[in-house]
C-alpha cells in the first residue's frame, strides 16, 4: 500500500474565514494526499497539538486576519518543540509581499498569496516532501 502525505490544514486564531482553507484541503485531496482540517479558530496549542497526534508532514495555516505575524511563527516553535523538526510549514492567505521573509526567516517554507493555483501548492509540496 502506498503511504501518502498527510497534510494539516489549520485556521490559526479569530478568523472566521474558511473558504480558502476549504479550496486548498480539498485540492490537496484530490492530489492524492490524506488531508486532516482542523477548524476555525485554532490556537496555535491546539494546531501543534494535532500535527503531533496525527503524525502530518505538512502543516498548511491560512490566515486572513492579519495575525500571520504572530500566531504562525508561535505554530513553528511549538512544533520544533514537540519534535516535528522535519514537517514542511506552509502557509497562505491575505499577508502583505512585504511580510513574507519574515515567515521565512520563522521557519515557514512558503507562502501563498490569494490567487496562487492550488496546483502550486501541490506541487510545492511535492517537491518538498519526500516519504
Amino acid at each position: 500500500m502506498e503511504k501518502k502525505i498527510r497534510v494539516l490544514v489549520a485556521k490559526p486564531g479569530l478568523d472566521g474565514h474558511d473558504r480558502g482553507a476549504k479550496v486548498v484541503a480539498r485540492a490537496l485531496r484530490d492530489a492524492g494526499f490524506e488531508v486532516i482540517y482542523t477548524g476555525l479558530r485554532q490556537t496555535p496549542e491546539q494546531i501543534a497539538e494535532a500535527a503531533l497526534q496525527e503524525d502530518v508532514n505538512v502543516v498548511a495555516m491560512s490566515i486572513l486576519s492579519g495575525a500571520h505575524g504572530h500566531l504562525f511563527p508561535k505554530v513553528v516553535d511549538l512544533l520544533h518543540k514537540n519534535g516535528m523538526n522535519d514537517v514542511l510549514i506552509i502557509g497562505g492567505g491575505v499577508i502583505p509581499e512585504g511580510d513574507i521573509p519574515a515567515l521565512k526567516e520563522a521557519g515557514v517554507a512558503e507562502v501563498f498569496t490569494p490567487g496562487t493555483p492550488t496546483g502550486d501548492v501541490v506541487k510545492f509540496i511535492n517537491e518538498h516532501v519526500k516519504l
